[in-house]
């Protein structure tokens, strides 16, 4: 984990064409928890020259002529003298003075660095920009809420089945600069879906596994809750296929803040340091005109990739219609047959010139997924955010759709989840749920309210269906209201699942049936897992004022999330209590 925690964070030097100007680059680290380091001072020995290290740990440095040594130096740490002996790039560790004092230190450095950082050489790198509190022109697509469905009129209830994940993290934006959460921006089976579950993988040979648990409901004791849960196959990194991918990266003036392009960059380093020898990496960059920084490149050839990542800089307007069809035809040019043929649109979606309106761009992504290229729309910054339109073409292009709202997100997104980011084991994925009317008087599904189905077309011609990576575990919730007499028929069948999915690869339709028991257990007797997604559901009813949070309240989040923390890997769940405590001292929710 160290290994890459320390490769998450070098960054190369860049030497534009033709200068004779010597640069070093590089991050510092805190030598125990390896988490970047802001606020540090890099000095060049015996000479003016100084740099502040920015929010990500990150410096831009230029060397005088005959300069051989940096130091680097920020209070409640060892000062360190590093050669510089031709070494255009570094990672340099630096060792808490005092343990004890290292946190307010830490937080005194951080506070004056804030303030510096605008004198940073390279302007790209500074972070003058992080935390402006300016949401005037977000846009989200409207969402209005499912309605309960009586079962004797409509018995089945169709969606499109995704792993979608970027209202969590855009909403932890919002509570961390203390900003309301708008209603729109509250998708509440993105933030289901955020957070890991350990449901069991399907057996050999099968793609998918079904499981469901249907347990009292916390905010509403007459009802009951009823969760499914679709976990795709785990597949091993070094066995996936081979990876055809295009960065398409929006380097237009909105792009310009330091909450948006030096971020990505900072998130594409940390895929480039994932990629294989096998794999293949376009760059696409585009502002007033579309332009290729780097042909089709070996996943091996990290520096030739490293470098032309780092040489990005925002200005323009955004030719994004131009810019995604050169995108689709690198890929199409390179495609690898049973390979990961994927185009990464990295972007604030605030697409201003060409095909403007998001119905005309979902036709055109609409046209390109003919092509049998994948699409992951990775969504930045603030203030000119464009949620709508960045979900609206992850969905019609057979793609997934996050929001990184920090260095931490990337890592989760192409490090930790790596192969279910980038590797999808099945698309075009819909999910039909019958309930037995004997035993259901009514049913509502908690989220998913962009992609529900018609009642009588499965085959999703008004919703593409979604796709699942490897590894991942798929939620959906429904809140059930029972028939009176459906406690003497608890052992009976509650409903029945039906799957629709396809391979990547292969344009046959596959299908999965799976019988919901109908047996109720205790809400305090179900899986730590059920429980946890349950209280991650009820906070996105608070913070969209829902009509359907009965007696629930922030305080029953809360209290529900701390006692099914489970494993908690890479520490998700602990963060979520604490955005709750955040979020309780304000006035999105109560």
């Amino acid at each position: 984990m160290r290994k890459l925690l320390a490769l998450l964070f070098c960054i190369l030097s860049t030497v534009p064409a033709g200068a004779q100007t010597t640069w070093v680059t590089g991050a510092v680290e805190d030598s125990i928890t390896h988490n970047p380091l802001p606020g540090v001072t890099v000095s060049v020995v015996n000479d003016t020259v100084k740099v502040m290290s920015n929010s990500y740990g990150l410096f831009r440095i230029v060397i005088p002529s005959g300069s051989t040594h940096l130091l680097f130096e920020l209070p409640g740490y060892q000062s360190r003298t590093i050669a510089i002996d031709r070494v255009s790039r570094m990672l340099v560790a630096l060792v808490p003075k005092d343990k004890e004092k290292t946190a307010s230190e830490i937080a005194i450095a951080k506070a004056k660095a804030k303030a510096r950082f605008a004198h940073s050489s390279n302007p790209n790198y500074g972070n003058t920009g992080m935390g402006i509190n300016t949401f005037f022109d977000e846009t989200y697509g409207t969402i209005y809420e499912n309605k309960f469905v009586e079962t004797m009129k409509n018995a089945t209830s169709n969606f499109a089945l995704d792993v979608d994940r970027a209202a969590y993290s855009n909403i932890r934006r919002f509570v961390r600069l203390k900003e309301r959460v708008p209603a729109d921006a509250v998708r509440i089976e993105e933030m289901v879906n955020y957070f890991h579950y350990n449901y069991p993988p399907p057996g050999k040979n099968q793609l998918l596994a079904i499981h469901s648990q249907y347990a009292v409901c916390p905010w509403e004791p007459e009802h009951n809750l009823l969760q499914i849960a679709v976990r795709a196959k785990q597949v091993d990194i070094d066995s996936l296929p081979a990876s055809n991918l295009v960065f398409l990266i929006d380097v237009s003036g909105s792009m310009g803040t330091q909450n948006k392009l030096p971020l990505l960059q900072a998130a594409f380093r940390v895929l480039v340091n994932n990629l294989r020898a096998n794999d293949r990496v376009a760059i696409v960059a585009y502002a007033g005109t579309p332009g290729i920084v780097l042909p089709a490149t070996k996943g091996d050839q990290k520096e030739k990739i490293l470098n032309a990542i780092d040489y990005l800089s925002a200005g323009g307007a955004t030719a994004g219609e131009a810019a995604i069809k050169m995108a689709y035809q690198i890929a199409v040019e390179n495609f690898i047959p049973n390979g990961n043929n994927r185009v990464i649109l990295a972007t604030d979606g605030d697409f201003n010139v060409g095909q403007t309106s998001d119905h005309e761009m979902e036709e055109l992504i609409m046209q390109k997924k003919e092509s049998g290229v994948l699409l992951t729309c990775l969504g930045f910054g603030m203030g000119d955010y464009k949620d709508s339109k960045l979900e609206a073409l992850s969905s019609k292009g057979n793609g997934n759709f996050a929001y990184i709202d920090n260095l931490e997100e990337a890592n989760k997104i192409f490090a930790r989840e790596f192969g279910s980011t980038l590797f999808t084991i099945v698309q075009d994925t819909k999910a039909q749920v019958w309930f037995n009317p004997s035993v259901v008087k009514a049913y509502r599904l908690i989220g998913y309210e962009n992609k529900v189905l018609k009642e009588d077309n499965t085959s999703g011609d008004k919703v593409v269906g979604g796709i699942i990576g490897a590894g991942h575990c798929s939620v959906a919730l429904y809140e059930i209201i029972p028939r009176d007499s459906s406690a003497a028929v608890e052992d009976s069948v509650l409903g029945e699942v039906k799957l629709w999915y396809r391979q990547p690869a292969d344009s046959i339709t596959l299908t999965m049936d799976y019988e919901i028991p109908g047996k109720v257990t205790a809400f305090e007797d179900a899986s730590d897992d059920f429980r946890f997604a349950g209280s991650v559901a009820l906070l996105g009813m608070l913070l969209r004022k829902s009509n359907y949070k009965g007696r629930g309240n922030a305080a029953m989040v809360t209290a529900i999330a701390k006692r099914s923390l489970g494993p908690d890997k890479g520490g998700y769940r602990k963060e979520f209590l604490k955005l709750v405590k955040e979020l309780r001292k304000t006035d999105n929710v109560k």
